[in-house]
């Protein structure tokens, strides 16, 4: 597929959509090297320091309880994590990394892979980085408010 030959005519929501679209395509070729994916991934940055329930996960990652039970699914196929019984609550279930799944997070998580992915795609990344980071901020708390 060749690149449009003018963007500036694009509204910025189309802009934003398709930048996303191609950044996690990038950045899932890159994860891939790990049986990752982009979901797969924060899962395992949440559970790398300390157990966590399926629920904590979901509320985390902002999905449903099913999206995050199909998520460790694989995950725990791949190795990477591995559900067991709480030894303090028999009902609770808890998520934790593997040695596998620590490893491909260091390993795919290095700190130039987003530059290594996004080459020179992006000129400021810091800048852009702070201004992805307020947006998902604003938009989360919008999206997860409480009824009011």
């Amino acid at each position: 597929m060749s690149q449009p030959s003018d963007l500036s005519g694009w509204a910025t929501g189309r802009l934003l959509s398709t930048a996303a679209r191609l950044a996690e395509h990038a950045w899932d070729a890159h994860l891939a090297q790990w049986d990752l994916n982009h979901a797969s991934f924060a899962v395992l940055h949440l559970v790398s320091s300390a157990p966590r329930s399926q629920r904590e996960l979901a509320q985390a990652m902002q999905v449903e309880d099913q999206t995050m039970s199909r998520m460790l699914e694989r995950l725990e196929r791949q190795g990477h994590v591995v559900r067991e019984r709480s030894t303090a609550d028999r009902r609770r279930v808890e998520v934790s990394a593997t040695a596998s799944g620590r490893t491909a997070l260091t390993e795919a998580g290095a700190d130039d892979a987003a530059e290594r992915v996004l080459g020179e795609a992006v000129r400021d990344l810091p800048r852009l980085r702070a201004e992805l980071a307020t947006m998902v901020g604003e938009l989360s708390a919008r999206r997860w408010a409480p009824p009011s």
